[in-house]
């Protein structure tokens, strides 16, 4: 490939992307699209009658500079702590590489380029390979540049990571302590409970934890299937004609929900006083659900609730199984009743269909990757001889085909791998997006960058397998020659996949459908979603992966690299700001998979320098390279003791501290009363849309909604869009 083809696909990328970002500038400003670039909030309280004018037709920067001038600490009221960590994943991108493309273009670039003494072609069509480490000689003096440039980008990326994770884990702490209570803090979620014949499973959890932890048990409410809603509220209703009219006068209203009365619509959870009428009646849980309970069990502190969830509470580790209950909004309902035995066995089910889809997957893989030889493609498909001979049809298969067929076939992956996640039994939702994360991350480096290189140049070789000592050699010779598929790759990948996030194209067209097509209401339309971190996360660390590898073997991804990351900077914190709904938050548990990823990264880049070097029969810098892979492992042993034992669990000493501050506020029977309402199982609406008034402090909750007053909506959307609004 040669500096023209890559031309090619970056004019077809920066094209693609100034089409859809100045169509979006004009799109976001129509009143009929607002609930899909603002969320169905702010389209449902906010006015759409609006003037019409020129304004509204022509392209705009303003969301840029939104984007650009939004702190972090809007960005952490309105996202979440989630949010923050995603954004200064990307500052942390930009930070490392803008180093990185500076050291490489001063030292790396030209020594690549006068690395043999050649006749140089004109620049456009210059072979790739002139600019990659391929064209130093071997034995060259000048190797001494690329191992240089190694340690200042590793001693850069391993400052930052350190500066990166002390900050968030302060967040954290700050999370967890700065805000009003948590219910999780006081529950657990017990599984595993044993069952008997003689007592229902709500007289077995009062049983066993008012013997077993007398002081510390306030109460308990048993879980159900949610997949038998219906089935529920016909017991219910059972109950309530076999019990009489006496229990709707017996109900009070200081209870925190009414049990029965009011029929089925206003019928939410059942709660211990209804267990134990199944227990005087007859009627026991066995009816409803038979041997598959899960129960949420409440402590009079946060230092009790976590020493219930860490030990071992009986002598089978199968039965009554406790972990620290998630939080009301982020529960993974229909997982929770999977019995605990089984578990183990969906985790070997997902592994194995995980496996045998990365296997299928090498079939589109070695497809894109044939098209960039082009004299096997032509053997293959002899018609094509003539098209081929052509040089915008070379530049345009080399350059840009490859990279597009393989982002097509990689667009169904995140859905797959989010299935695979959910059957494998999490009790949150933002674990299961967190599992989801980690498998689609493992799936793209993977599939794009370790089977490219295998199929691209290597894997025609038998000898690629024979020793486990000869892969790092092998990786050298491979990888600098796919340095220029990597390249189009994040043109592909990066660019144009930015331009699709911010245009929307799927909620766009259900919502012109439902308008066009089917005549619907304005607001029929619900557009909000939450933000795709499975799918998104894993794309940039993919490219920072390949970012650190190829920085010294192929310095000319670095400004392709480092102008996604800006770009992304801008769309990303726009999406979170306009579009994403935060219906739950991690706790920025996501930050253990950058750091994880980002010292592979490092570590994977030091090896295939190693075997560069080895190859180019350069001593000095192969042994250079040997300490900094030392001195890696060792700082990433040092901060996993050091900083990643906060993001496992919350520290008894935080906790003790929080529950003697809430004693002496005099706030625990306010605590307690909370306790009983938050976990509501079949109250779907509450648990979606009011996450922040479960997962922190209400103030924030209540900047997150778009305010009830018709005229101060209007004024968030003219000053949003900056024209006239006709009140």
């Amino acid at each position: 490939m040669n500096i023209a083809a890559l031309l090619t696909s970056a004019g077809i990328n920066i094209s693609v992307c100034v089409v859809l970002f100045s169509l979006y500038s004009i799109l976001r400003k129509q009143p009929s699209n607002f609930n899909v670039y603002f969320g169905r909030k702010l389209a449902t309280r906010c006015s759409k009658n609006i003037d019409l004018c020129l304004e509204r037709f022509v392209p705009s920067p303003t969301w840029v500079m939104k984007a650009w001038d939004t702190s972090q600490d809007e960005i952490l009221t309105i996202g979440g702590l989630d949010a923050v960590v995603f954004s200064r994943m990307l500052t942390f991108s930009i930070r490392v590489f803008s180093v990185a493309a500076i050291i490489c273009t001063i030292l790396v670039l030209p020594v690549n380029y006068y690395g043999r003494n050649r006749i140089h072609k004109d620049i456009p069509f210059e072979s790739l390979e002139v600019f990659t480490i391929e064209n130093v000689k071997a034995g060259s003096r000048w190797l001494w540049t690329h191992c240089l440039a190694l340690y200042i980008i590793t001693v850069t990326a391993c400052s930052l990571l350190y500066s990166e994770y002390r900050t968030i884990t302060n967040l954290r702490l700050v999370n967890i302590t700065g805000l009003p209570p948590k219910p999780s803090h006081f529950t657990i979620l017990v599984r595993g409970i044993p069952w008997s014949s003689e007592e229902s499973y709500c007289e077995a959890v009062k049983k066993f934890f008012t013997y077993y932890h007398a002081s510390t048990y306030l109460s308990h409410q048993i879980v159900y299937r949610s997949g038998a809603v219906q089935k529920l509220k016909d017991d219910a209703e059972y109950i309530c004609k076999m019990l009489g009219d006496s229990l709707e006068q017996t109900c009070k209203p200081s209870m925190v929900q009414c049990y029965f009365c009011g029929g089925t619509n206003n019928f939410k959870i059942i709660c211990n006083e209804i267990d134990s009428i199944h227990a005087r009646s007859g009627y026991t849980d066995i009816h409803i659900d038979s041997r598959k309970k899960s129960a949420f069990v409440f402590f009079k502190s946060r230092y009790a609730a976590l020493m219930a969830a860490r030990n071992l509470q009986a002598s089978n580790p199968m039965l009554w199984v406790t972990d620290q209950a998630p939080e009301p909004c982020d529960v993974y309902w229909s997982n929770l009743c999977i019995p605990y035995k089984q578990l183990w066995i969906r985790k070997i089910v997902t592994c194995v269909a995980s496996i045998t889809f990365v296997l299928v997957f090498l079939i589109p893989v070695t497809f894109a990757q044939g098209l960039t030889q082009l004299d096997k493609l032509e053997k293959m498909f002899p018609f094509l001889t003539d098209i081929l001979k052509k040089q915008f049809m070379i530049q345009l298969v080399t350059g840009y085909l490859p990279s597009a067929i393989l982002v097509l076939f990689l667009i169904g992956v995140p859905p797959v791998m989010m299935l695979l996640s959910a059957v494998e039994g999490p009790i949150s939702r933002s674990g299961r997006k967190k599992s989801a994360c980690c498998k689609v991350l493992y799936f793209t480096i993977w599939n794009v960058f370790f089977v490219n290189v295998f199929a691209g140049s290597v894997i025609s070789q038998l000898s690629v397998f024979t020793s486990i000592t000869e892969l790092p050699a092998q990786l050298a010779k491979a990888v600098p020659a796919q340095a220029t598929f990597f390249t189009t790759y994040v043109l592909s990948s990066g660019w144009a996949s930015l331009a699709f996030e911010i245009i929307q194209p799927f909620p766009l067209f259900c919502n012109l459908f439902q308008r066009l097509v089917l005549c619907s209401g304005e607001d029929s339309f619900n557009g909000t979603v939450t933000f795709p971190y499975h799918t998104e996360v894993p794309r940039i660390l993919l490219f920072g992966f390949l970012g650190f590898i190829c920085s010294i073997l192929a310095p000319l991804i670095l400004p392709f690299l480092l102008f996604y990351f800006f770009l992304a900077y801008l769309v990303y914190r726009n999406q979170i700001l306009n579009v994403y709904i935060t219906k739950y938050d991690g706790g920025g548990h996501l930050w253990p998979i950058v750091f994880n990823t980002t010292v592979f990264s490092l570590l994977v880049a030091q090896i295939i320098a190693l075997g560069v070097f080895g190859l180019k029969r350069s001593t000095v810098a192969s042994g250079f390279t040997i300490p900094l892979l030392i001195g890696t492992v060792l700082f990433n042993q040092y901060c996993r003791q050091r900083f990643l034992p906060v993001f496992r669990n919350n520290a008894a000493q935080v906790l003790i501290d929080m529950d003697h501050r809430d004693e002496n506020c005099r706030r625990m029977e306010e605590i307690y009363d909370q306790l009983h309402s938050a976990y509501c199982q079949f109250n779907t609406s509450s648990s979606q849309t009011d996450c922040f008034s479960y997962a922190g402090d209400r103030e924030r909750a209540q900047s997150l909604q778009i305010p009830e007053d018709m005229e101060t909506g209007k004024e968030i959307i003219q000053q949003e869009l900056s024209w006239p609004v006709h009140r």
